[in-house]
């Protein structure tokens, strides 16, 4: 069962259920795959990760904006749409797991300082693209590399 199958099969669900906020983000789930079969990348599993991690991020960060204006009813919407969204995404690498991974990158490119940070971070984009935040990887390579 591909994602879109897996996702109209859930919208059902939540339909029957009642369950709104979540049919609510199942529906944003359905809006990103519909653009993404009309657009010339096409619809791939990379480019649907790809999509719904934006969409995640988008949600997460509009959550902190609202949670800064005291505005906690709106903040909750925005998480709970985040949260039903990483359903769908890969499972993500534990810190430690991005380490080790990075390390072995750091060692096959021949990386050794401050310099190097492009070229590794263009091949841990592509070795864990999907599986870890871009951002704690950019913290992690710093660290490893300064």
């Amino acid at each position: 069962m591909n994602i879109e199958e897996k996702v109209n099969a859930d919208i059902k669900t939540a339909m029957l259920a009642k369950d709104a906020k979540k049919l609510e983000a199942l529906r944003a789930i359905k809006s990103v795959i519909l653009l993404l079969k009309t657009s010339p990348e096409g619809l791939t599993e990379d480019s649907v990760n790809k999509a719904l991690q934006k969409e995640v991020k988008k949600r997460k960060e509009s959550g902190e904006i609202y949670k800064s204006q005291n505005r906690p009813d709106l903040e909750e919407v925005e998480l709970s749409q985040a949260a039903v969204m990483e359903e769908y995404l890969p499972k993500q690498m534990s810190e430690d797991e991005i380490k080790s991974e990075l390390t072995k990158i750091i060692a096959s490119i021949g990386a050794s300082g401050p310099g190097d940070m492009g070229k590794v971070m263009g091949a841990a984009s592509k070795a864990l693209g999907g599986k870890a935040d871009n951002k704690l990887v950019s913290v992690l390579v710093k660290q490893l590399l300064g």
